[in-house]
């Protein structure tokens, strides 16, 4: 994994007060601007009251230069307009809702591509939470339901936005029970870490490499770079998978993981 200038700042979804303030922590500036970008909601006018709401949100924290870039069936997604905006953003922010739908709106385009770019090169923060965060790997997961998330056939994987590679987020995780898509796909994909986001729980991924937590709940971390058996590849469809020595972390406020080492470690304590 490449080291990076940009930060990436992920919620699970649920209440995202503390999402909208550690963004607002995290900019240099309180006239830093801010784009939010509502793609996922499928109806418009939800699109727009959503994006609405968040502006509000942060403008009640004191960020007064936070704007909607509207990108949906009616509105290209590369016009001259957004091009010139997302060079200008210091943080760009996805709403919640279709990451399928999110992601196939944004592959492909000049802004996707400029607003990677910034992130590789330039202290831009990429954030969202629920959909906006599943985006962010180069792969993501969009469906699995419960204990039949384990049957093979049943976990699907797409592409996503490519911010970060080799990682799968998921959302919503413990409250969906979605330990099992997730486990499913890293040991599918063992080269891939899967980071598990519960509600009004997120992370912080800095220099593209260290994943840190906010919020009061925990993040679960799979890993399947030690595996030592997997029937994955070779089983037949609509059958269990079996998986030896797949490791869990349960990460919380004050440790983190190092993807680029399958490190676990406490976060030193400034003096």
């Amino acid at each position: 994994m490449e080291s990076v200038k940009g930060k990436l700042i992920a919620l699970g979804g649920g209440d995202d007060d503390g999402l909208i303030k550690l963004i607002k922590s995290e900019v240099c500036s309180l006239a830093s601007r801010i784009e939010v970008i509502a793609t996922a909601t499928p109806e418009p006018l939800d699109a727009v009251d959503s994006a609405n709401a968040y502006k509000d949100a942060f403008k009640e924290l004191g960020c007064s230069n936070v704007h909607f870039m509207r990108i949906d069936e009616e509105h290209e997604t590369d016009t001259p307009d957004n091009i010139a905006r997302i060079r200008e953003a210091d943080v760009v922010f996805f709403t919640g809702g279709d990451q399928v739908r999110l992601a196939s709106f944004l592959n492909g385009t000049e802004l996707l591509r400029i607003m990677r770019q910034r992130y590789r090169t330039e202290n831009i923060i990429i954030s969202g939470t629920s959909a906006g965060a599943a985006i962010m790997s180069d792969s993501m997961i969009y469906d699995g339901y419960g204990h039949y998330s384990l049957i093979k056939g049943e976990m699907k994987t797409t592409k996503g936005c490519s911010f970060i590679k080799n990682v799968y987020i998921d959302t919503h995780f413990a409250e969906r029970g979605r330990f099992g898509r997730l486990a499913h796909a890293v040991a599918h994909d063992p080269q891939y870490v899967g980071i598990g986001l519960s509600e009004e729980t997120g992370i912080i991924i800095k220099e593209g490499d260290q994943v840190e937590v906010f919020g009061t709940g925990v993040v679960t971390i799979i890993d399947a770079s030690d595996v030592k058996f997997s029937n994955v590849r070779e089983v037949n469809e609509n059958e269990p998978i079996a998986v030896e020595n797949l490791k869990m972390h349960l990460l919380v406020h004050g440790y983190r993981y190092c993807l680029r080492e399958h490190l676990f470690q406490a976060i030193p304590q400034e003096a």
